[in-house]
């Protein structure tokens, strides 16, 4: 069965995304920076609040997943009386965990990170996309799917969940079945526990990502370096483009051609009598709350491998 679950992992990867934008803000005082450099950076960061998140697993969860498949190994050598100890202190782990207040749902115990960057600007995906419908009208379906392949341009997080609300009971009844010298059941049922994971794909595009920190690192500087602010904020409407183009939806009310719009009026301001803090502030908070509903969280349960 589905469901929509926006994972804390996404959260972190957007508060260290505003946290760059703040701390390159400053930084920007003493350097300007390239477009180039900027979306590599924003990358980076995203990258960096993904990896971050790995260090924050719940080592009891962990504790808890060993101990279990620890009396996994105790039923298939006949050791009943060591899998239940093993039970019992996989169990225990658990505890810590149950008890805490707003105890999640979903646990994490694992995560994955593969950046897939489109380095191109919005034309050159055009210019893709007409290769591709060439190559599919003369019946190039291979050549074209893999030059297909390349227009992604975005950060694939997957984060593999222990399933709060079943795995204790899983345990519960693998300790019942041992006290009842019942190890076929036992292993069964500890089996599937140790099989069945909730895996949550989340995919962060790329040229947000980029649209966002471009208009933060303009706002700092457009009264100091109004050329550099306006070509940041060109930059960010070309990222805008290739988003679009690349096919990222989102379920925001906003839409493309709204966030176009605010980025011409910023534009107008900046190059104008340039008091554009509100209007700069107002564009930031669109494009944040377009790119948190983006449509591009997958999830969905698969057992591990």
């Amino acid at each position: 069965m589905k469901k929509i679950i926006m994972s804390t992992l996404v959260s972190a990867l957007l508060i260290n995304t505003s946290a760059f934008a703040k701390e390159d803000v400053n930084a920007s005082s003493t350097k300007t920076l390239s477009v180039k450099e900027v979306n590599s950076k924003a990358v980076d960061k995203a990258k960096d609040g993904a990896a971050f998140t790995q260090k924050k697993l719940v080592q009891e969860a962990l504790d808890s997943l060993k101990f279990a498949h620890d009396a996994f190994v105790d039923i298939n050598v006949g050791d009943n009386k060591k899998a239940k100890e093993d039970i019992e202190k996989a169990l225990g782990k658990l505890e810590v965990i149950l008890s805490a207040k707003n105890a999640p749902k979903l646990l994490a115990v694992k995560n994955s990170v593969v950046v897939k960057n489109f380095l191109g600007t919005s034309k050159d995906v055009e210019q893709v996309v007409k290769e591709v419908e060439n190559l599919l009208d003369e019946g190039k379906v291979q050549e074209a799917r893999e030059l297909l392949s390349t227009l992604q341009s975005e950060i694939d997080v997957s984060v593999v969940n222990l399933p709060l609300a079943s795995y204790p009971d899983a345990l519960k009844l693998t300790s019942k079945y041992l006290l009842e010298n019942k190890p076929k059941e036992a292993k069964e049922v500890l089996s599937l526990a140790l099989n069945s994971f909730t895996v949550v794909s989340e995919v962060i595009p790329i040229p947000l990502i980029n649209s966002m920190d471009l208009v933060a690192l303009a706002s700092g500087i457009a009264k100091e370096k109004k050329d550099v602010a306006l070509k940041y904020l060109s930059s960010a409407s070309d990222e805008l483009d290739k988003a679009e183009k690349l096919g990222y939806i989102s379920k925001s009310s906003t839409t493309y051609k709204e966030l176009h719009t605010l980025l011409e009026g910023v534009k107008k301001e900046v190059e104008g009598p340039n008091k554009a803090e509100e209007l700069f502030k107002n564009l930031t908070s669109k494009l944040k709350e377009f790119k948190e509903k983006i449509l591009s969280s997958r999830d969905k349960e698969e057992k591990s491998k």
